[in-house]
């Protein structure tokens, strides 16, 4: 029997730069283990079904870091997109970004745009990488553009509802995600996705990002099929077969 699995997963992976200094090792060593686990978390969950994986790969407050980590981190995101676009089109995994992308290296830009168009067509998995991201300025960026939409006369204000809101999002077009999944120990989701997360099961797990495994993506998605999603609904009203707490079984 095939255990319930999320349509859409969404990833905080922490904990790359503490796996590189308990092994003494640079902090990119750690970002590069890293990447050896996001292969092979993208191929279980296309195996599995998963439909829209969403990775917090580059934060908002992350161009804080030091200047040559963050070179460092933008070269190896070349490097992983340009390896990896073969297979992506080979699985049919459709690539998408969301966050501030602007603000990234315009050699960066340039190829996630072209690995965005060369699998635009692709249908049987929605992988996003959260870049330059952070939700508060997501936000912020959604109500101004629903703002200039009423400055217009496009858009009366009482017209704005949460699938007004919800389309402004970076996000619009992918439902919310119903499993979050963060790495490293922390107990908290980091300015990710504030908006889209208001009824997603979180799943902790000590294990650091470079160690997350297949087994370890197993066991959270083991935990995530014995919860029992009640959306802000009763225990009555879930025993009655109220509201949407069935998700799409494999």
């Amino acid at each position: 029997m095939r255990i319930r699995i999320p349509e859409h997963l969404a990833i905080i992976m922490d904990g790359n730069g503490r796996w590189a200094e308990r092994r003494h090792l640079p902090r990119i060593a750690g970002h590069h283990r890293g990447v050896e686990a996001v292969r092979e978390v993208v191929s279980e969950c296309r195996t599995l079904g998963v439909r829209y994986l969403t990775l917090y790969a580059f934060s908002s407050e992350n161009w804080g870091r030091p200047e040559d980590e963050v070179n460092a981190l933008m070269g190896l995101l070349i490097r992983y997109l340009a390896s990896e676009l073969d297979d992506l089109c080979a699985r049919s995994i459709r690539f998408r970004v969301i966050g501030e992308i602007e603000r990234l290296p315009a050699e960066v830009v340039r190829v996630l745009r072209e690995t965005m168009e060369r699998t635009a067509g692709n249908t049987s998995m929605v992988l996003t990488l959260a870049l330059s991201y952070g939700s508060r300025n997501e936000l912020i960026r959604a109500m101004r553009s629903l703002a200039r939409e009423v400055a217009a006369g496009r858009l009366a204000p009482e017209e704005i509802d949460e699938a007004r809101v919800a389309g402004a999002l970076d996000t619009a077009g992918m439902p919310d995600p119903d499993l979050l999944i963060r790495t490293s120990g922390e107990m908290r989701i980091s300015n990710f996705l504030l908006w889209q997360l208001a009824y997603a099961e979180l799943y902790y797990t000590e294990e650091l990002w470079p160690d997350f495994s297949r087994q370890k993506l197993h066991e959270a998605l083991a935990v995530f099929a014995r919860r029992q999603r009640r959306f802000g609904l009763t225990s009555a009203q879930i025993a009655e077969g109220d509201g949407p707490f069935e998700e799409n079984s494999h």
